[in-house]
């Protein structure tokens, strides 16, 4: 990586460089050249200026020994008094990637007060090494603390890539975990690969959704990435307990921490539309707000949920936690059907992993209708009062 620097006793603040920065990324304070963000470090005012006074820094980038990095291990999250879904779901997308280099096996670090307990639920979705850090001090999440254990952990035993699901608690767990090993972190992936020579792409939406990104941490280890809820599948329990549950001391200076817990006050349990199993979403197609009423009469009738796209959110009509995308929730129900959704990635790759996807829009080059089942193009304010009446006709 190369980055500019300026060496102020050098510099006779003539301004040559300024003129000659084709970005606009030098500005003059106080008689002295600084650069702002516009900088892409192409190196022409280097070759511009006559005192030498600017210089080109190239960092060079050492590489790990992949080799002495193995296995895949998931941070295994606690939360409301049981595993969170979204670790089941990482430890089923971790024993798939394992199978793609021979030898992998599939870890899991559990951090907590009681901890074991759900250690040994683990050992039912075959995971090959649980590892456990238990004691009652751990009772409520605090990031630093919790980092301490987990680094304790990977240090130990050197995963290849680690996986941590975007909850609150995770994306507040993995940065401080990735900078601990200078090492990269993908955010909200939404689909996982692991190459023979054990780089995991990390596929994401990128610009504002409008690309499907592929990251790769190929000089660095371990590959840490957090991925959303009912984005993976969760493996099927079995009856039989494998693996080892290890538990493990306390790392010295684990507790002390900079949080001191003042008091709390559970939320109370309430459901999302990320557990609905029928979905019906209203889009950029409604004309106004009172329209969404149709939307959630279909829903009520079908025994399901109502959501939106991001436009609507923007609109004011509803709030956040009805929203599906990547700055809302990403679903997963038996059935969705959109209303007046164009379908762009940074929808679609929070819900396309839906069994049944049923799309109606009136653009026929809707995005949406790459994804759906059954596409339906047509004019929604007929086809929904449409659909409405049958219902209440069949259930009447």
């Amino acid at each position: 990586m190369a980055q500019i620097a300026i060496l102020e006793r050098k510099c006779t603040g003539c301004g040559l460089c300024r003129e000659a920065c084709p970005f606009g990324a030098i500005d003059i304070k106080d008689g002295k050249p600084e650069l702002n963000a516009a900088c892409r470090v192409c190196g022409v005012c280097v070759k511009r200026c006559p005192e030498k006074a600017i210089l080109r820094l190239e960092t060079k980038v050492v590489s790990v020994d992949k080799s002495q990095w193995r296995d895949i291990l998931v941070f295994a999250e606690v939360s409301g008094g049981r595993l969170h879904p979204v670790s089941l779901e990482l430890i089923g997308k971790a024993q798939e990637l394992a199978r793609s280099v021979p030898g992998f096996a599939v870890k899991a670090v559990l951090v907590g007060d009681g901890a074991t307990d759900y250690a040994r639920e683990l050992q039912h979705y075959g995971v090959d090494e649980v590892a456990v850090y238990d004691d009652p001090a751990l009772g409520y999440f605090r990031a630093d603390v919790y980092a301490t254990c987990v680094e304790d952990y990977i240090r130990a035993v050197r995963p290849s890539v680690v996986l941590v699901g975007a909850t609150s608690l995770g994306r507040s767990l993995a940065p401080r975990l990735s900078t601990r090993f200078h090492t990269g972190l993908t955010a909200d992936c939404t689909r996982l690969e692991l190459r023979e020579n054990t780089d995991l792409v990390q596929i994401r939406p990128a610009f504002g959704g409008n690309i499907m990104a592929q990251i790769v941490t190929t000089n660095t280890r371990p590959q840490f990435a957090t991925v959303r809820y009912k984005v993976m599948n969760a493996p099927a329990r079995q009856q039989k307990e494998t693996g080892e549950v290890k538990t493990r001391p306390l790392p010295k200076g684990a507790l002390r921490s900079s949080v001191t817990l003042v008091g709390s006050q559970p939320v109370p349990a309430g459901k999302t539309i990320s557990d609905a199993e029928i979905l019906v979403v209203g889009g950029r197609g409604l004309q106004k707000e009172s329209d969404l009423e149709m939307i959630r009469e279909l829903a009520a009738l079908l025994g399901g949920d109502w959501a939106v796209s991001r436009p609507l959110v923007e609109k004011g009509w509803t709030t956040n936690a009805r929203q599906i995308g990547l700055s809302g929730r990403t679903v997963r129900p038996r059935l969705m059907i959109t209303c007046g959704v164009s379908g762009a990635i940074q929808f679609s790759a929070c819900m396309n992993a839906s069994e049944h996807i049923v799309a109606i829009n009136s653009d026929a080059n809707a995005p949406i209708f790459e994804v759906a089942h059954v596409g339906i193009v047509g004019d929604l304010y007929q086809i929904v009062p449409d659909l409405i009446g049958r219902l209440k006709e069949g259930l009447g």
